[in-house]
């Protein structure tokens, strides 16, 4: 296993490099000058040759690339140009109302996904089975901000029993996480029933069956457990997916998280802002997709020696 271990984090040292270099060159390659945002109207030549030399921005690039790094590795990305605030608190409490909603929306798609995909597998054919898919099917095709759009008609307006917008109490955390958690549901329910009947037609299964074992002990604790690796594989990506679609949701919701944060960061050219946002992001997508592969191996002692 610890060689397992080492052999996924070695993999993963070339794409953290690369993210590195990708939110270093943002600077260079978003539209605008920093320095117009900065100076604003008070914008001069000998100002702004003044204010890049204060800032490093006139040093080689390799040389500002490597202290991009340096700070970064210290969690200091410097200040935002719009606000002066340490750019560190402004991504910290988005991530924190992020790390919310989308724990939320994780949440009430495993609760909900994986036991609706393993029931409706062992009452394949019927009703149950299609009417489950059925909806399963409008949560992965309906759009998100579709979904979101008609809860604040619903629960907003037409029955007015929670919040349209705000953040800090549960009530307010309900609408946004639910229209999160509406497509990663669906697609664990498909993802569990397509593994689960595959499972079921095995010969261990049925030879489980044979010996006079309860149908709950065999689907509960040897067909979903074998089931689980491609549910990881889409667990894991999901929580990439909840990170970007959380952009819209928080802008409907009025929910100040980290999508908020870099939408409005890019509205400003607000450069700071932008690469620490897309720098943490890509470094949480990273690090989840090393934790898949690692329960890969728990999973299925198999894969280890592969």
């Amino acid at each position: 296993m610890q060689k397992y271990l080492i052999k996924r984090l070695l993999i993963a040292v070339p794409t953290i490099i690369g993210i590195t270099i990708v939110a270093f060159i943002l600077m260079y390659v978003l539209p605008g000058d920093p320095m117009a945002v900065l100076m604003g109207d008070r914008l001069d030549q000998q100002t702004v040759e003044m204010l890049r030399k204060e800032m490093g921005l006139d040093d080689p690039l390799h040389i500002q690339y490597f202290r991009f790094v340096g700070n970064a590795m210290k969690g200091n990305f410097g200040k935002s140009y719009q606000t002066n605030r340490p750019v560190k608190d402004m991504v910290k409490s988005g991530f924190k109302a992020t790390v919310q909603v989308g724990a939320a929306a994780y949440i009430i798609s495993i609760v909900l996904g994986i036991p609706l995909g393993a029931y409706a597998a062992v009452r394949h054919n019927t009703w149950v089975d299609t009417g489950s898919m059925f909806v399963a099917m409008l949560g992965i095709c309906v759009p998100p901000f579709v979904v979101g759009l008609l809860l604040l008609y619903i629960f907003g307006f037409r029955y007015p029993v929670l919040p349209l917008a705000g953040y800090g109490t549960l009530k307010h955390l309900i609408l946004p996480a639910v229209t999160l958690g509406v497509r990663p549901t669906a697609m664990l329910a498909r993802i569990t029933r397509s593994g689960m009947l595959e499972v079921l037609r095995q010969d261990y299964v049925r030879t489980a069956r044979a010996k006079g074992l309860k149908d709950r002990i065999v689907v509960g604790r040897h067909a979903l457990k074998n089931t689980l690796i491609p549910v990881i594989t889409v667990m894991g990506g999901q929580i990439s997916g909840l990170l970007s679609g959380s952009v819209v949701i928080e802008s409907i919701f009025s929910w100040p998280g980290i999508g908020k944060v870099s939408v409005e960061a890019i509205g400003a050219r607000d450069f700071p802002v932008v690469q620490a946002t897309v720098l943490l992001s890509a470094l949480v997508v990273v690090v989840i997709n090393i934790l898949v592969d690692i329960s890969y191996g728990f999973m299925d002692p198999r894969i280890r020696y592969d």
